[in-house]
């Protein structure tokens, strides 16, 4: 009588469960694991392992992505701590909180206690401290997916966490949509401890969820647009959905009202008046649109473009996944929050940066899927034929997955708009040397980083794009239609500054007035081999006044 076939699908289900039957000494798979030496072992190894490649990836980041990572979070810092930087026309407004900020203040301070505020360590130590904060979102992902699927499918969600290219590109910026996805993720975790686990004591289940919620409700607090983050973890439930109708849920629950309350309070000291910023920020970006102003999109744009392109290779290994696993829920919450955003006019690639780690997560229950088919279903010490043609599959798609975004994250963050912090660090070192009186921006607003950069208190101007009437151009577009003109009516009411920053785009067409105006060139800094929303910009380049 012929022994019973073992039967696959559960084969399967106990690989992925990481079962000892099925562990990483079985040479027909792929395991990451070593016999002798278990990385994974330990949340402390996976913890150092992230903070480890994480160091290195702030490092290796070393171009400009989004004005927000420096204007919002270490402009603001920059000036509760030294005195001086620029504040938008969002904080006359009261439409953003100082608890981001004040992380990075923290870290100026430091810095300014210990007289290590250089131009080198201003420009790379906020990043290294946002890698602190990835390495733990990257953990925290682990772990959740681990309490979900397992630990061979936690494995492959590091992997996919850590090789996706808009990770490495974004996640040690200092957006605060990074640590608001890193609170998203500890958030998530901890609530799905607490309706997950199947004998839970009272105190532990209260704990779990409380931390859950307090976490989630600091992702709403430092980010207003983070109020569809908060739906990740509450939507675990639909008692909890019904809970989140407008602001009623902010006071529903101690835990939420301390955190609001010690917010309200920050920001009343701050602002020198009493605000409640998150309701400042739904009047002007919902009921009078008012981030349209920079930029609308198509409703379908997050799904044919932005969350598209942010997985990359990895698309077609999360689909694969969202169908094998049958977490129907688990997706149902990243498609409610990219639907959301959907409906918003200006859509931005960060703004779904949260949901990211859980397509991930799926992309890694496909590869663990994959790799739990090699060798499973036989007994023989000779792997067979269908054995190695899935080996086969298994480092195809590693290869495919690596030669496609390792290239393009090293791209993106070593060489595509790199001009623009290279030339603030210049400018930075020449005025640490006294060479720099003061400096004009001609060019599109906000486009360099600014004074939390530059660490040096001479007089700068750059072309305003605040917020108009309609119809009305600000000074940004005006410059953008006519260079020549502009400058023309600059120049019948201004100070002359020591140093002049435009892009070659524009230097052209400004060349007469720079030869007029006595301004040589001093330094050209590479920019992007690529047009990015306007005419091909490829160089940053800095004219001297000449004495």
């Amino acid at each position: 009588m012929m022994r019973r076939r073992p039967n696959s699908v559960t084969a399967n289900a106990e690989y992925l469960e990481g079962s000892s039957g099925l562990s990483g000494d079985n040479e027909g798979r792929i395991g990451l694991n070593s016999s002798r030496f278990d990385l994974f072992s330990s949340s402390k190894r996976v913890f150092a392992l992230c903070l480890m490649f994480r160091m290195v990836n702030s490092l290796l980041v070393q171009t400009y992505f989004n004005p927000d990572e420096h204007w919002q979070a270490l402009e603001v810092a920059h000036r509760i701590v030294f005195g001086y930087g620029h504040l938008t026309w969002e904080w006359s407004k009261g439409i953003r909180s100082y608890l981001h900020p004040m992380v990075f203040a923290l870290l100026y301070k430091f810095m300014s206690f210990f007289h290590l505020d250089t131009p080198y360590f201003m420009l790379k130590a906020p990043r290294i401290m946002q890698s602190i904060f990835s390495s733990i979102g990257d953990l925290y992902l682990y772990k959740l997916s681990h309490c979900i699927f397992g630990k061979r499918v936690a494995q492959w969600t590091l992997f996919a966490q850590l090789t996706n290219w808009f990770m490495f590109f974004c996640f040690t910026r200092t957006l605060s949509n990074c640590l608001e996805t890193v609170l998203t993720l500890m958030g998530l975790y901890y609530f799905h401890s607490f309706r997950e686990s199947s004998k839970p004591s009272h105190v532990t289940s209260r704990t779990l969820e409380t931390q859950g919620l307090y976490l989630s409700m600091l992702s709403y607090i430092q980010l207003p647009m983070s109020r569809f983050s908060i739906l990740i973890v509450l939507s675990f439930s639909f008692v909890s959905l019904i809970r989140l109708y407008p602001l009623l849920p902010l006071f529903s629950d101690k835990t939420r009202f301390a955190v609001l309350a010690l917010t309200y309070l920050l920001d009343w000291w701050m602002y020198g008046y009493q605000t409640l910023v998150p309701l400042n920020f739904l009047k002007f970006n919902f009921l009078s649109s008012g981030g349209d102003y920079y930029g609308t999109h198509k409703w379908h744009w997050y799904l044919t473009q932005g969350f598209s392109v942010m997985l990359f290779t990895f698309l077609p290994f999360c689909i694969v996944g969202i169908f094998q696993s049958k977490r129907w829920k688990l997706f149902g919450l990243m498609a409610w929050v990219i639907g959301l955003y959907s409906l918003l006019g200006h859509k931005e690639f960060r703004f779904v940066l949260p949901v990211l780690p859980i397509a991930l997560m799926f992309s890694g229950y496909s590869l663990a899927t994959l790799e739990a088919g090699v060798g499973s279903n036989n007994k023989q010490e000779i792997p067979s034929k269908n054995d190695n043609n899935r080996a086969s599959k298994m480092w195809l798609a590693i290869l495919f997955l690596l030669t496609t975004n390792l290239p393009m994250a090293l791209y993106m963050s070593l060489v595509h708009q790199r001009g623009s912090e290279d030339v603030m660090y210049f400018l930075s070192k020449e005025a640490r040397d006294d060479k720099v009186r003061s400096v004009l921006f001609l060019m599109p607003c906000h486009a360099t980083p600014y004074y939390s950069t530059l660490h040096q208190n001479v007089p700068m101007r750059f072309l305003d794009c605040s917020p108009s009437n309609m119809g009305v151009l600000d000074e940004s577009d005006r410059f953008m239609l006519d260079p020549t003109g502009f400058v023309s009516d600059l120049v019948k009411d201004w100070s002359i500054p020591s140093h002049i920053v435009l892009f070659d785009s524009h230097e052209r067409q400004l060349k007469e007035f720079l030869n007029q105006h006595s301004f040589v060139e001093v330094k050209r800094f590479f920019h992007t081999h690529f047009k990015v929303d306007r005419d091909l910009q490829a160089y940053i380049v800095v004219y001297s006044l000449v004495q």
